[in-house]
């Protein structure tokens, strides 16, 4: 089988998104597997906020999976890694992946992940042959927001475009004191330029404390009704588990402005103080998956971190 792998184009993205839901929902035994994910958006947005780190996979001239990698300066992760069901057994999966770990190499990441399926070995088994293990469990969790939360807040969308720039700078700050190198200016600006939602900023003076980014209602991923947080860090000092609290407060209180009816975030389960103030504030767990890491490495899901995301 001539399976050829060749950089995603945006005419690729139609039938690059019919096959990711296709596959997920074949996977998960829904009756209409090309209705999963409802309105949300894995492929559209993330092509267009890095062209050049999404993989197809091509046979006789049409499209039959695809990758997707994302770049956060030190740290990097793939997916959705979608197949055509009927080629599922024909390795296109393996041949997507070699590539993948290529760019990895090209961006000079120091840590690698993903995000899977924890009761599946067939997913766990492929991974590990690209050294990937599975660590800790990363619930996606929820709450429902209302209004009335009256916490102070910045927005990167409102801010001039020096102000961006300086936001940008303070954003690496913090996550670079959570793992030497972590950036994750691509999804901040793609959320500001594709209108996905807003990157929240928690203050303290002219001091960042921690900030979140955001996605907001269809044609993100988020969805109807619904905002996420696709990225989200506190500065890790001593007020790192207020300043958390401060800033769940702050994304619903975003989220009630926008008019959604629920906050969706996820949290890995080895950032187990971070997990445990949401179990706390009543967060409820949507949808689990566990977190597949390069070399067994920790990184940056270790106790002490308030980091929110899941890798999807």
């Amino acid at each position: 089988m001539d399976i050829r792998i060749r950089p995603l184009e945006e005419r690729d993205l139609p039938e690059a998104d019919r096959i990711i839901r296709l596959a997920f929902g074949t996977f998960l035994g829904l009756p209409d597997p090309t209705k999963t994910f409802g309105d949300s958006d894995f492929a559209y947005t993330r092509l267009r906020a890095s062209p050049a780190s999404a993989l197809g996979a091509e046979l006789d001239g049409k499209l039959v999976g695809s990758n997707f990698a994302t770049h956060w300066g030190s740290f990097g992760f793939f997916g959705p890694l979608s197949v055509e069901p009927h080629l599922w057994e024909h390795k296109v999966a393996q041949r997507l992946l070699g590539p993948t770990m290529n760019l990895f190499k090209r961006w000079g990441c120091r840590h690698t992940g993903l995000f899977t399926f924890s009761d599946s070995a067939k997913h766990a088994g492929l991974y590990q042959k690209f050294g990937y293990w599975p660590r800790f469990l990363t619930p996606v969790m929820s709450t429902p927001v209302a209004n009335g939360n009256s916490i102070r807040y910045a927005r990167f969308s409102q801010l001039s475009t020096e102000e961006k720039r300086q936001a940008l700078r303070a954003c690496r700050e913090v996550t670079d004191a959570i793992y030497e190198g972590l950036d994750v200016s691509v999804d901040i600006s793609a959320a500001d330029t594709q209108h996905l939602g807003d990157t929240i900023l928690l203050l303290d003076g002219s001091r960042l404390d921690a900030f979140a980014v955001c996605h907001v209602g269809p044609k993100t991923e988020a969805g109807s009704g619904v905002c996420y947080a696709k990225f989200a860090a506190v500065r890790p000092d001593a007020a790192a588990a207020s300043n958390f609290e401060k800033l769940l407060d702050a994304c619903e209180a975003y989220s009630a402005a926008r008019g959604v009816a629920r906050f969706s975030a996820g949290v890995n389960m080895a950032r187990h103080e971070a997990y445990r103030t949401m179990v706390q504030r009543r967060y409820r767990t949507d949808l689990q998956g566990v977190a597949m890491q390069s070399g067994n490495d920790a990184a940056f899901n270790r106790p002490g971190v308030f980091v929110l995301d899941d890798w999807r």
